[in-house]
């Protein structure tokens, strides 16, 4: 297995392709479509989804594009956060337009089920949105926190469907990762849960 990056769009979105047996499952296409289909299609890669931490505009802007060139390539996210996708508030023009829903959406939960070929835990991570979850892939000690945890933060719950204390439930949920665990978030460096357990304001 192995992970490529890209930071995409205006909010500079870590976009995470995980990459495993020839094909790869891109984890939050927020934008710049045509530079996450070009990167996987040099190294030779079959899309085989896409895997949403949330429903955010900033981490889904390039779901549309990728799935006209890719037609057919599957969408996961928790269903929480579906009502969002193509919600006419969830957007920032002109750099991110209002979307269609996304064809063939699948509960992210069905992860595990899937002809997926590498294990992945879908934690369930709601507050920053109602239907936000964070992909833990145990055997690289990895984790795609999306917007749950930052490097030195968390996210933000002063939007539509945040909830501060519901965020800090989740927020244990990840202390109980391995310290040596590396966290990709959904914007800024990457860290570990050891970092953030000893130095993050939130997690004291």
């Amino acid at each position: 297995m192995e992970k490529l990056s890209l930071e995409v769009g205006a909010y500079e979105v870590n976009c995470s392709i995980i990459c495993a047996e020839g094909r790869a499952w891109i984890v939050d296409p927020g934008a710049d479509a045509d530079r996450i289909a070009d990167l996987v299609s040099a190294k030779g890669l079959l899309p085989s989804g896409i895997m949403l931490t949330h429903g955010h505009f900033d981490h889904i802007g390039g779901v549309p594009a990728l799935q006209a060139r890719f037609p057919g390539l599957p969408v996961y996210v928790h269903p929480g956060d579906v009502p969002m996708l193509a919600h006419p508030m969830n957007q920032n023009p002109p750099d991110y337009p209002p979307i269609d829903m996304p064809s063939d959406i699948r509960d992210v939960h069905t992860l595990a089920g899937s002809d997926i070929p590498f294990k992945v835990e879908v934690i369930e991570t709601p507050g920053h949105t109602p239907g936000g979850v964070c992909y833990h892939l145990p055997d690289a000690q990895l984790l795609l926190s999306g917007d749950t945890l930052f490097a030195g933060s968390v996210g933000r719950t002063d939007l539509p469907g945040g909830d501060m204390p519901t965020l800090m439930k989740s927020l244990s949920k990840l202390l109980a990762l391995s310290d040596a665990t590396t966290v990709v978030p959904g914007h800024g460096p990457t860290t570990t849960i050891g970092t953030e357990r000893r130095s993050n304001p939130f997690l004291a």
